[in-house]
């Protein structure tokens, strides 16, 4: 098997405003293993990737953080999405959206005629 891709710079911060909105709170290894399980596992998120956007999210305001105990007892940091969180959410997939749209149209063969 081939190794797994890199997440795409832009979209790590989508894939966790996105999950953390169908979830809710989430640790951040539970974060990690959601985003790979929804890519189909062909996702790898390494942790030096993760903790940072983490960590960039929560001081733009976008997620918030609370201590808890995870689900084998151990204590673990959980994030939630705020408000300016699903505001930004919901922004951003727009603007995926349309950014997917127009390289489709580049990717898609050209019809002759």
């Amino acid at each position: 098997m081939g190794e797994k891709p890199d997440v795409w710079q832009g979209t790590l911060a989508l894939m966790v405003l996105r999950t953390l909105e169908t979830l809710g709170p989430l640790h951040g290894y539970g974060l990690a293993r959601r985003i790979e399980q929804t890519s189909g596992d062909l996702l790898h998120l390494n942790y030096g990737t993760l903790y940072p956007a983490l960590l960039k999210l929560e001081q733009e305001g976008f997620i918030r953080s609370n201590w808890g105990v995870s689900e084998n007892n151990r204590r673990a940091k959980f994030y939630e999405l705020t408000k300016a969180g699903q505001r930004r959410l919901k922004k951003a997939a727009a603007e995926w959206e349309q950014t997917t749209e127009i390289l489709a149209r580049f990717l898609t063969p050209a019809q002759e005629g």
